[in-house]
Parts: C-alpha cells; sequence; structure tokens
C-alpha cells in the first residue's frame, strides 16, 4: 500500500467502490464515482501498489507533460474521502481503479484493511451491465445483497448469481466473510449502444444510491448530457428502420413488465424525490426530471419510473439479460435472472488507462 495522506478521521462513513473493465459497461459505474469524487472535492489519502496487481501489457502507463516535464502515470485504484453535508453530515470514502490483473483476494483485502481502519459502516460496490433495456426508458437499477438481514431491511434482492463474476462479485463476497455489510448496484446499459459514456446510466446510478445512503449528490451537468446522449441515439434509431423496430419491440416488453410495479409505493417514492429536488436549499439540486433524472424528451407511455424498479430490483426482461452480454459493444457483460453479475467479457480495451493530465491516471 502506498500511503499519500494522513487517514482521517470519519462521520458515519460509507465506501462506494467502482472499477472501470468487466463490470463497467458503458463506463457508467466508474464515472459515477469520478462525478462524486469531483462535485464534492475528494481528497486522494491511499493508493494501491500498481506493481502488485496490474498487468501493465494490458493496463499500459500513460505518459503526459506537466509543462516541459514528462510525467508517467500508471493504472492503479485510489482511494478518496469526500464529505456530504445534506440532509445530514456524512462521509464517502470513494474506491475507483481498474480491475486488477491478478491477486484479487489480496486486494480485496487491502481495501477491506482500509474499510476496517476507517470505521465503514457498509459497503456500495456499483457496476454496469449490458441488457436487452430500450434506451428511451428509465434506466433499470438493480440491488443486491449476499446478506438477507441487509436485503430485508433495505428492500433489496439476495444474491442467487452463479456464473462468472468480476471483481465487484468478489469484493462483496469478501466484505460478507469480513462481517462488513455490503450491497452491489448495477445498472443495465442497452446492449445496442453499448459505447462509453453512458450519462443517463451514471445519472441512474447516483439516484438509486442517493435513495440507498439517504444523501443528496449534485447533478451537475449530467441530466443535460443524459438528455443530449438520448437525443442522439433516438436520432441514430430512426436512421436505421431495423433497429428503430428492435426500439419499439424492446419497449413493448419493458412497459408490460413493468406496468404492475407502477405501485403507489413506488409513486410516493418518485414524488419524494421530486419534492426534495425542488427545495430551494439544495442549489442545483432543483430540477423537475424523469425516474432516472432525465428531463422528459419525449412521450412514450406508459413509461414506468425508475424507483418502481427499485421497489422490486429484478431486472424486468430477466430471460433476456441473460444473453445481453453476446450482444455486442465493448462494456461489460449482460447479466443473469437476477442482475447480479454480468455474463460476458466486456473487450480489452474497457479497463485500459487514458491521459487525463493529471495524477490519478483514470477515466
Amino acid at each position: 500500500m502506498i500511503e499519500l495522506e494522513g487517514v482521517p478521521e470519519l462521520i458515519d462513513p460509507v465506501m462506494v467502490a467502482a472499477f472501470e473493465g468487466w463490470n463497467d459497461a458503458g463506463d457508467a459505474a466508474s464515472t459515477a464515482v469520478g462525478h462524486m469524487d469531483r462535485e464534492f472535492k475528494g481528497e486522494v489519502f491511499a493508493a494501491l501498489d500498481a506493481e502488485d496487481y496490474y498487468d501493465f501489457q494490458v493496463n499500459r502507463p500513460t505518459v503526459w507533460m506537466d509543462g516541459g516535464a514528462r510525467k508517467i502515470t500508471w493504472p492503479t485504484t485510489r482511494l478518496s474521502v469526500v464529505r456530504v453535508t445534506s440532509p445530514r453530515p456524512r462521509d464517502l470514502v470513494l474506491v475507483r481503479g481498474i480491475e486488477p490483473s491478478m491477486r484479487w483476494r489480496s486486494f480485496c483485502n487491502e481495501i477491506l484493511g482500509f474499510a476496517h481502519e476507517l470505521g465503514v459502516e457498509m459497503v456500495v460496490v456499483l457496476g454496469a451491465l449490458l441488457g436487452d433495456t430500450p434506451h428511451t426508458r428509465p434506466v433499470p437499477v438493480t440491488g443486491v445483497t449476499s446478506d438477507a438481514d441487509l436485503a430485508t431491511a433495505l428492500h433489496l434482492e439476495e444474491s442467487r448469481y452463479e456464473g462468472p463474476t468480476g471483481i465487484v462479485g468478489i469484493l462483496q463476497e469478501a466484505c460478507t466473510h469480513a462481517g462488513i455489510p455490503a450491497v452491489s448496484l448495477w445498472a443495465a446499459v442497452p446492449h445496442y449502444v453499448s459505447q462509453p459514456p453512458n450519462p443517463k446510466a451514471t445519472l441512474a446510478l447516483l439516484n438509486r444510491l442517493e435513495d440507498l445512503l439517504d444523501l443528496r449528490i449534485p447533478q451537475g451537468e449530467l441530466p443535460e448530457d443524459a438528455r443530449a446522449w438520448q437525443v442522439g441515439v433516438d436520432q441514430l434509431a430512426a436512421e436505421d428502420s431495423e433497429v428503430a423496430e428492435y426500439v419499439q419491440t424492446l419497449e413493448e416488453a419493458r412497459d408490460t413488465a413493468e406496468l404492475p410495479e407502477a405501485s403507489g409505493e413506488a409513486i410516493a417514492k418518485e414524488f419524494e424525490r421530486y419534492l426534495r429536488r425542488r427545495d430551494p436549499s439544495h442549489g442545483d439540486y432543483a430540477t423537475s426530471e424523469g425516474g432516472d433524472g432525465v428531463p422528459p424528451i419525449r412521450d412514450h407511455s406508459p413509461a414506468p419510473r425508475d424507483d418502481a424498479g427499485a421497489a422490486d430490483p429484478s431486472p424486468p426482461d430477466a430471460a433476456a439479460a441473460g444473453d445481453a452480454g453476446t450482444a455486442g459493444g465493448t462494456g461489460a457483460g449482460g447479466d443473469d435472472a437476477t442482475g447480479d453479475e454480468p455474463g460476458d467479457t466486456a473487450g480489452e480495451g474497457n479497463g485500459a488507462d487514458e491521459e487525463t493530465g493529471d495524477d490519478d491516471g483514470m477515466k
């Protein structure tokens, strides 16, 4: 472990983690953590030694110019801390990096060592998978846990997944063995438009995280980015009759599956979100938006709210979602019937490092 600064004393800390690579379709999960780090002005206090966990021929270091000096950024995983003040003070330990190439158990043990030292009360791991979901509907976000008590208390789905897993699944299981409550939140990204970024999926993850932890996350430009993304995909789909027909088929399947979930409880939760964001004391939170935080674009009635899916976190098209990982794109794989884990690899480039011009080596 490379310690960059002293470890701070935290208030009711929760660890939120995301990793580029197989579990990060459309870069939705890693972008969500990066957004929080930027909006809350996170301070990096530790980083894992890149030599221990990464194959540099797979995740190559990058060279960048700092004035007239050349510098190298190594692919790694960094930890930062941010303080959320609304509705009450609470600290988040943000873990953002790349899925490791080797020594996954040691990797998780290092992260959990920090969680133990900082008194972390719960770990939330964000992920994104490819699914048979239309881009015109609210993004399904599934909450999964291996803790039966936590599943009951937070209305989450208890994990029943069997099959290949990524670092998200390994870290969640490591938390269970260490006695730390852990939840994973999965956003479903349309497999036919899997190229990053996907701001709509990022926004949906942040909204679900807000509900889970009862906190407020500034949205910044994400709602407008999400709207622009959807308009762009609408235009591309309109240019291809086969794609447009396929999207319509997905819409019909989604609406039919989710219609019973438009319950009074789900509607009430969405109205509470609307009122919170209209509260002038929250500044830039005052927006009028759809269930996943995206301003309405066009009428696709009936269009169930995203929070309806949160009440019952099973993906709406579970049978189709299991094969989503083979449907194409460069993001993470599809999921099984529970939405717990991706079912296909992401492609070599998804975990690659990018030149950012700073010293964090991450997107």
